[in-house]
């Protein structure tokens, strides 16, 4: 599908088939979720994505792919893939924070959705990932605005990329609420696989487009759940297949750039996080990016520094001004952050 043609809700492919396990609130099952799926010159991985999402026990609603302007087949594949997607091909690669921003919101806008599922081309749900998620909502004594997977290397062992920490200063309430709901709270949340509260985006906005690789999950699931609550579920399983086993800082190489830039925004240029919170998550960030010069000192020194000076500069641009480009993904954006007050 091309990304000005409307969007079908009513495609057979796409909808609730298979048994699921009942819910302590059965409503919760019954929300309206919308996958969003971001792909870049990935078409082996992406089908396997899409795979994955169409042998879902609790299938979603609707799946938004959002083709980054791939040189490769992933679009055709996104286009010919027999779960039907809506797929919006591009013009530019605004990287996997612009396409997220206009996943999210083309899901918000033309599929109404109730809470959206993100994830990278690169990440393959198990069978009953979503139902898992769901299930774990409508178990949970309180409001929710995140709900994570638990992401896996392809042997099995939990990813370092995705390593979600237990909520810093939870209370024993807060422990105990998540544990009713099979899970434990959390801060903020990977891409790879959050379920996302469309309520809240809505009233909080999208996450930043201009970031364009890093950190805007961090920053986004940050806001979302400065005040809100988040849950990690670890009956949710996703494969993040990566071609290695390691986290973001193992070989940054040029993108150290935007691990630099994008976390010194996400600490210094929004209110997603407490002045505690900035505190401890810089001095965190600090000393990772010490081990990395101390691993990659001649090859990425440069590229920190000028990460530290862009963001010195200035802040990310609107996210409709990045998307301008394609003006139907452009006007979604803006109706959301409008609505929010952004």
């Amino acid at each position: 599908m091309s990304d000005t043609a409307p969007a079908d809700e009513t495609r057979p492919t796409v909808g609730r088939p298979g048994h699921v396990e009942a819910a302590a609130h059965p409503e919760a099952l019954s929300e309206r979720v919308v996958a969003v799926v971001v792909t870049y010159n990935r078409e082996q991985l992406l089908a396997q994505c899409l795979d994955g999402l169409a042998a879902q026990d609790r299938r979603p609603d609707a799946v938004v792919v959002i083709d980054n302007a791939s040189t490769d087949a992933s679009g055709r594949v996104a286009d010919e893939h027999p779960l039907g997607a809506d797929v919006v091909h591009l013009h530019r690669n605004v990287g996997g924070a612009g396409g997220f921003a206009a996943g999210i919101a083309r899901a918000l806008v033309r599929h109404d959705a109730d809470w959206v599922w993100v994830m990278d081309d690169d990440t393959v749900p198990r069978p009953g990932a979503l139902a898992a998620l769901l299930e774990a909502l409508g178990s949970s004594p309180v409001r929710l605005s995140v709900l994570s997977s638990r992401a896996v290397w392809t042997d099995g062992r939990d990813h370092p990329m995705n390593t979600q920490r237990t909520r810093l200063g939870a209370s024993s309430r807060e422990k105990r609420d998540a544990a009713r709901a099979g899970g434990r709270p959390i801060r903020t949340a990977s891409y790879v696989s959050a379920l996302l509260n469309g309520q809240d985006v809505r009233r909080l906005g999208l996450p930043h487009a201009d970031y364009f690789i890093w950190s805007d999950d961090f920053e986004h699931t940050g806001r979302l759940l400065r005040h809100g609550r988040g849950l990690q579920v670890p009956s949710s399983v996703v494969e993040h297949r990566t071609a290695r086993f390691g986290n973001a800082q193992t070989s940054p190489g040029s993108r150290f750039y935007y691990d630099v830039r994008n976390r010194l925004w996400a600490l210094l240029r929004t209110d997603s996080f407490s002045p505690l919170e900035r505190v401890l998550h810089g001095g965190r960030t600090a000393l990772g990016w010490l081990g990395v010069l101390a691993r990659h000192r001649g090859d990425v020194a440069g590229v920190g520094l000028r990460g530290v000076l862009a963001a010195l500069r200035r802040g990310p641009r609107p996210s409709a001004a990045v998307l301008a480009a394609d003006g139907e993904a452009a006007a979604d954006v803006r109706a959301i952050e409008r609505a929010a007050g952004r």
